[in-house]
């Protein structure tokens, strides 16, 4: 009967139900084959030992790990592991003009308001006046000169990174050359044609040429070169469709003569 029960109950292996006592006695001796034999009965009995209950257990409680467990992709990545994405061009720029000295960014965007409200002036009257299209040209002039200038004063004290040479003192005389000879030019378009070539000369030696420049002052001056360029191409544009309103004009009032 015993047999029997220890058969349904523990699941022993029908190798181990032939070995009797006496067999294991004789093993006593040897302490080495004693321990190996206990170790591999160990082995044998516990995993068949085990009731069918715990087995299901433990398979469900796996399974629920499983399905609790996250996958890798599913996982909140920290900021390390996310790409970060790398700002633009524009933002960047528009953030470094924060670290611009307020004198220097109010005094700019102060002198760049002629070259926006003569213009604008003109576009909302709609009529073409030449004498503010003159003095537009005649600040225009004043202020490249300035920029070229500017060169002297960052290349001549000592501790500058910019030596006193004839590349950076020659160079900064070609734009009031520009604005001399705007000056002298008696179409406005002329005269707005070469400032712009002035300024453009101006903003290239500042930014490619001198680049220990500090970056905002560097943004800075892209977009108040952008905004003088816009400007006196606007004036350009206004005088051209005037004259072309004026021809228009006169065209009709000869046919109709």
């Amino acid at each position: 009967m015993f047999p029997l029960i220890r058969l349904c109950c523990f699941h022993t292996p029908f190798k181990l139900q032939k070995l009797t006592a006496p067999k294991l006695l004789l093993y006593g001796k040897n302490k080495t084959t004693c321990s190996s034999l206990g170790l591999r009965l160990q082995r044998d009995v516990c995993p068949l030992s085990r009731p069918p209950c715990l087995n299901t257990a433990s398979v469900y409680a796996t399974k629920l790990q499983a399905l609790h467990t996250s996958l890798p992709f599913f996982k909140k990545k920290t900021p390390k592991e996310s790409e970060t994405k790398n700002p633009g061009v524009l933002q960047r720029s528009m953030e470094s003009l924060k670290d611009s000295p307020k004198p220097a960014l109010y005094l700019s965007i102060a002198g760049l308001i002629p070259f926006v409200s003569v213009p604008l002036s003109m576009a909302i009257q709609g009529t073409y006046y030449p004498e503010l299209a003159f003095a537009l040209i005649m600040y225009g002039a004043v202020t490249v000169s300035f920029l070229g200038g500017m060169r002297w004063g960052f290349a001549l004290p000592e501790n500058s990174p910019a030596k006193p040479d004839w590349l950076n003192l020659a160079n900064s005389t070609i734009p009031p050359l520009f604005a001399c000879q705007a000056l002298l030019f008696k179409d406005v378009t002329v005269s707005a044609v070469t400032l712009v070539m002035a300024l453009g000369i101006a903003l290239h030696y500042d930014v490619s040429l001198l680049p220990t420049y500090p970056r905002w002052f560097k943004v800075l001056r892209v977009v108040g070169t952008l905004v003088m360029v816009f400007s006196l191409l606007a004036t350009v544009a206004l005088k051209a469709f005037s004259e072309i309103q004026q021809l228009t004009s006169r065209n009709e009032w000869q046919s109709t003569k």
